[in-house]
């Protein structure tokens, strides 16, 4: 298989030494200590919150509209260099015999209905999407997402995996991507919420997949700005974005005050170092605006708005893979 070779020439360029081989010292710029271990509970640093259960009752919507897409959908498995596997959701565009691939990644608490959906909307403008459950494997039963005892565990659990680890692991995600038999070979990535930050990040990492060619970041901080792992940037080093080699466009909610007070280093890094990094702001918009904003419960009317004009603008950058 042809992803498989991928694998392969990877492992033989030293990525396994440098992802998940965790007592090894990963570099200086994305050092954040030791993952947790895949099937172990993960530790809850906060009062119960929802189940998942809980929250894909909340995302209903996002639900029925996947089961009334046309679309050919299917889960996969992933593995990865340093021997965990990760699950991902495919999605088929009608009518192309081959098309770019899109990697879209998860919010904090993994992966549900409401990342799927936006996978699912932007496979019908025409691209294969691959999104991955990175929580894969850290559930108490060894399972992903949908096994965490609350939303809170998982999203404690997410913020722990080292910066390394998750470099490392989408790496072997954008080259499953690549190595499809429909695929043409160019990745975008597509990050909401912690996934925003995971994917500006990755762009920045030396080792990054030249199958790489763009980056979209959905309402989460990035480069120079630590984000998150263990620290969650507490003492931690700037990140470079000497690597960086694809153009970087955000996303944000004029509410959403976290991500909006780091955009201004993030432009001044990038652009002293002669990178692209085109963030807009949507008036009135809250955090998470992609999934508030098709809920039919949200009460704000700014959202549904940022919701149209973030997919109009997505649409337009994504036709660069073309």
């Amino acid at each position: 298989m042809k992803n498989c070779s991928l694998h392969r020439q990877r492992a033989a360029a030293g990525l396994a030494a440098l992802a998940l081989a965790l007592p090894i010292a990963a570099p200086a710029a994305h050092a954040q200590g030791p993952a947790p271990a895949p099937g172990a509970a993960p530790v809850n640093r906060g009062n119960p919150n929802q189940t998942w259960a809980d929250q894909q009752k909340e995302q209903a919507w996002a639900t029925q509209k996947l089961d009334q897409s046309p679309r050919r959908h299917e889960w996969v498995s992933i593995p990865t260099v340093g021997g965990r596997t990760i699950k991902a959701f495919v999605t088929y565009p009608q009518g192309k015999p081959k098309a770019p691939v899109v990697v879209v990644l998860h919010e904090v608490f993994g992966l549900t209905d409401s990342t799927r959906n936006t996978a699912d909307e932007i496979s019908a403008m025409g691209y294969i999407t691959v999104t991955p459950d990175m929580l894969s494997g850290f559930a108490p039963n060894g399972g992903g997402t949908s096994d965490m005892p609350t939303t809170r565990v998982a999203g404690d659990t997410t913020t722990s995996i080292p910066d390394p680890t998750v470099d490392a692991e989408l790496n072997d995600v954008v080259a499953y991507g690549a190595g499809l038999p429909q695929s043409t070979g160019k990745v975008g990535i597509v990050g909401l919420s912690w996934g925003g930050g995971a994917g500006f990040r990755y762009a920045a990492w030396p080792m990054h997949s030249p199958a790489l060619k763009l980056v979209c970041v959905f309402y989460d901080i990035g480069p120079p700005t630590p984000t998150q792992g263990p620290a969650k940037g507490a003492g931690d080093p700037p990140i470079s974005v000497a690597a960086i080699n694809v153009p970087v466009y955000g996303f944000y909610g004029e509410t959403d005050k976290r991500p909006l007070v780091t955009i201004q280093a993030s432009k001044d890094a990038m652009a002293a170092a002669g990178k692209t990094y085109d963030p807009v702001i949507y008036p009135g918009a809250d955090h998470a605006f992609m999934r508030v904003g098709e809920d039919p419960r949200d009460k704000n009317p700014n959202n549904a708005p940022a919701v149209k004009a973030a997919l109009a603008r997505l649409k337009t950058i994504l036709a660069s893979l073309e």
